[in-house]
């Protein structure tokens, strides 16, 4: 027998993480000096410690290395620990390449714009949402307030007279890219948190749930469809690609002053080889 500094030294750990391993019930001191407190360890117990060691390198968290020590595992049931062991670090390794390659792509705007970007790009899911739409056609972008304000009013006309609950803000679906500027089909939308009847011209439907790369537009509305492009740009520096009508959503709209509001940009997207 050895006192527990020796073990540790050969087994080239720490005391405090032997005083640990005591602590799970994964490696007992073989004798405790009832007198002194002090731990006393073997040299049997070497391989032990080792085993526990190397799946702490793989991964495993101590309660799983309990389980594989002291419980009498199968050679199957140990073969599936590291499967699904081996499906989470490929996912790791996936996100972190994913994640050098979004810096990678930062580092290059920055050095091509020499200034830091006016937007911050996140890809997040948006949940399913129960929305009250009234859709149209714009002939000219130069139109857009004229056919936009009379739907919300519509649609906002339904939800009270439908007692719908309204459980965000308002945003509209624009079906085709930004650089469309003619014949543009358009939902202006108000998500409630219950369900209503439609008519034939307000539609009640779910929108299901949605990964979105999203940016956000604060100060002059006049100037947010920057965000758009923003956005694209980041979408093709990154992998990915866009699925689906673009949201904007209206956080803060002043129409008495465009100069203070915030506005939100999402579009639903896909990485590329997807």
């Amino acid at each position: 027998m050895m006192k527990i500094g020796d073990f540790a030294r050969i087994g080239q750990v720490s005391v405090v993480t032997l005083r640990h391993y005591d602590d799970y019930d994964l490696l007992k001191p073989v004798r405790i000096d009832t007198s002194t407190g002090y731990r006393y360890y073997s040299v049997s117990q070497l391989p032990r410690l080792n085993r526990i060691l190397a799946l702490k390198d793989l991964g495993f968290s101590l309660e799983q290395i309990k389980l594989v020590l002291n419980e009498p595992l199968t050679l199957d049931q140990l073969r599936g620990m590291l499967i699904i062991k081996q499906a989470q670090l490929q996912q790791h390794v996936a996100e972190e390449q994913a994640r050098l390659k979004r810096i990678t792509a930062r580092l290059r705007q920055i050095e091509l714009e020499n200034s830091m970007s006016q937007y911050d790009v996140v890809v997040k899911t948006v949940p399913a949402t129960m929305v009250v739409s009234r859709r149209f056609t714009v002939p000219t972008n130069e139109e857009v307030p004229d056919y936009l304000g009379p739907a919300y009013q519509e649609v906002w006309g339904h939800v009270k007279t439908q007692k719908g609950t309204v459980s965000g803000t308002n945003f509209t679906i624009w079906h085709q890219s930004p650089e469309v500027v003619t014949n543009e089909v358009v939902e202006a939308v108000v998500p409630i948190s219950n369900t209503i009847p439609g008519t034939d011209r307000i539609d009640v439907y779910e929108l299901p749930e949605t990964l979105v790369a999203s940016a956000v537009h604060d100060g002059d509305f006049n100037e947010f469809t920057q965000a758009h492009f923003a956005i694209l740009s980041w979408m093709e520096a990154n992998g990915y690609e866009p699925v689906g009508g673009y949201r904007e959503i209206y956080i803060k709209h002043n129409a008495d002053d465009y100069s203070d509001s915030t506005t939100e940009v999402q579009f639903p997207v896909k990485k590329s080889d997807q």
